[in-house]
């Protein structure tokens, strides 16, 4: 039977090119490109695989976490170099419709899911320094999934008690090592140790820790920590090296910081860019009464090296007014909102590694977005985000993701 013309056609110019100047052009496509152009053809599918598609700078995006845990089998993800949102699928290799996405360390990516009906986790071995966990019926074992989405890659983490999952703070660092906080203690998971299970460790804190995040360049954990009365809030840092998880929280505090920790409502921390800066966050107070309104959100910065506080951003005051709802109010020609009045407008602030992005519940399908700058004295740069997809009229959260083939589950 004679071949069809597609049989009989020449091969493209591009498959005559010698391995080395194919890998050339290759190596200058951008990560999303070339993963795009892997289904091509079969030289372009064996050429791009994960290891050479690892050659290749990472996608930096913002993952956005869903309302519910059955948000459909796939996450949306907004590429800031290009403006565009994304769509990740899960179903192709993830066989879990139920997951929750909550940390990510590189280009690994941690979910919450149901392990009930799910194939069986590696078991989380009972000993002197570890936890058991006994699920009930009411609230299903849950297990954190560490995965490669690009790549469709997989794995289960040893299994931990639901109440970890409901009131525990998921933190991922490098080589692997997963953190969950709550109130009183503290679990870690080191896959080099090769123990394969959770290490258990108190925790040593006056509160519940608030904001955790994990200094990648400085291999620490910091946290805010109220330290008031139940009518006056009063917040101050605290640090512990990841190598001593057990008793090795500590105050970080100077006499030159003064009242740094009380000009702001709300305060939250996340990573600044590099590993070793420690961003502050939240409403600048108009004055230090206890229900003094908020002017706008002021971003402060902690360089670990030196130890000194300084502003790195403030939100712009026409863009603020968005979130306490005087825009909406301006539009309809209504009164000034009861909320925006008093100062009490809650903006949820998300982010890590000198990226910082805002959602309220009065700027709907649309988040505000600050960038970190490199030289720290421009005040970084402010723009909206609009398009949001789906959600409804829920408050957005979320973290950054470097979504790549730089590392495996």
């Amino acid at each position: 039977m004679p071949g069809s013309d597609d049989d009989l056609a020449p091969p493209p110019p591009i498959h005559h090119l010698p391995p080395d100047a194919l890998h050339n052009v290759l190596l200058r496509l951008p990560l999303r490109d070339a993963v795009v152009c892997r289904p091509v053809s079969r030289l372009f599918h064996e050429t791009l695989s994960s290891p050479f598609l690892a050659l290749l700078p990472s996608l930096r995006l913002l993952l956005l976490r869903h309302p519910r845990p059955d948000g459909g089998g796939c996450l949306h993800a907004f590429d800031p170099d290009r403006s565009c949102w994304l769509r990740l699928p899960f179903t192709s290799f993830l066989p879990h419709q139920s997951f929750s996405p909550v940390a990510s360390s590189g280009s690994l990516l941690y979910l919450w899911i149901d392990s009930s009906a799910s194939p069986p986790a590696p078991p989380a071995l009972a000993s002197p320094s570890t936890s058991s966990f006994a699920p009930t019926s009411a609230h299903p074992p849950k297990a954190l999934a560490v995965c490669n989405p690009f790549a469709g890659t997989y794995r289960l983490l040893p299994t931990l008690g639901s109440a970890w999952a409901r009131h525990g703070t998921v933190l991922a660092g490098p080589g692997g090592v997963v953190l969950v906080l709550t109130e009183l203690a503290a679990l870690s998971y080191t896959p080099s140790e090769g123990s394969g299970r959770w290490m258990k460790h108190p925790l040593s804190l006056p509160s519940k820790p608030r904001s955790p995040i994990l200094a990648a360049g400085a291999r620490a954990v910091f946290a805010l920590c109220d330290v008031g009365t139940p009518w006056r809030s009063q917040w101050k840092l605290y640090s512990c090296p990841l190598a001593a998880l057990t008793g090795g929280w500590a105050p970080v505090e100077r006499a030159a910081w003064g009242d740094v920790f009380e000009i702001l409502k709300r305060p939250r921390l996340l990573a600044g860019a590099g590993g070793r800066r420690v961003l502050m966050i939240g409403g600048l107070r108009s004055s230090f009464a206890i229900d003094a309104p908020c002017s706008t959100v002021l971003i402060l910065r902690l360089d670990l090296a030196t130890m000194e506080w300084d502003e790195a951003g403030r939100m712009p005051p026409n863009m603020y007014r968005c979130f306490t709802g005087l825009c909406e109010a301006a539009a309809q020609g209504s009164a000034m909102p009861a909320p925006a009045a008093s100062g009490n407008n809650k903006v949820k602030v998300f982010g890590g590694d000198g990226k910082v992005w805002f959602a309220g519940k009065r700027v709907r399908g649309k988040l505000a977005m600050w960038e970190e700058d490199d030289v720290g004295s421009s005040g970084g740069k402010w723009d909206w985000v609009d398009g949001v997809p789906g959600y409804g009229d829920g408050v957005y959260r979320g973290f950054v993701f470097d979504g790549g083939f730089t590392a495996m589950p």
